[in-house]
């Protein structure tokens, strides 16, 4: 005996697998790229004094950063190599991505380029981003009669 069960469509299930799909196309998923404005994921923050800049790196050799600042623009660039297989090895699943990036960002003040500083530790590279003097907010002393 046959039953006609009909089931009901759903659109967001099509529209997820349809996000999948153009994920694969460009470069999240099988390629294994480092494409796109996504990495590294970084967190600035700022004061009067300074910028903070966090960036996550796993697996990139901090001598193949390169940090540039000019005016109040900050660039990272960078490479992750890819992981070699050995012979008679392959891919089960792969999914952190490989090749070069470069992300820039804009701060609302110019940057004392000779005196940032950079440490690199367990994969977060941290930038202190001193505001240049002239950028620094100024008090204005009010003088009465």
């Amino acid at each position: 005996m046959l039953t006609n069960r009909r089931e009901a469509w759903n659109p967001w299930a099509e529209l997820a697998q349809m996000q999948r799909e153009v994920e694969n196309l460009f470069g999240r998923g099988r390629s294994g790229g480092l494409t796109g404005g996504d990495f590294p994921a970084v967190n600035i923050w700022v004061n009067e004094d300074r910028g903070l800049l966090t960036a996550e790196l796993p697996g990139i050799d901090p001598d193949k950063l390169e940090i540039t600042v000019k005016n109040n623009t900050l660039t990272l660039r960078g490479k992750r190599e890819a992981e070699a297989l050995r012979e008679g090895e392959s891919w089960l699943r792969r999914e952190r991505g490989e090749g070069s990036f470069v992300r820039s960002f804009s701060l609302p003040f110019q940057v004392e380029a000779d005196q940032v500083e950079a440490q690199f530790q367990k994969g977060i590279l941290q930038l202190v981003l001193p505001r240049a003097e002239a950028d620094k907010p100024r008090k204005i002393a009010v003088r009465g009669e």
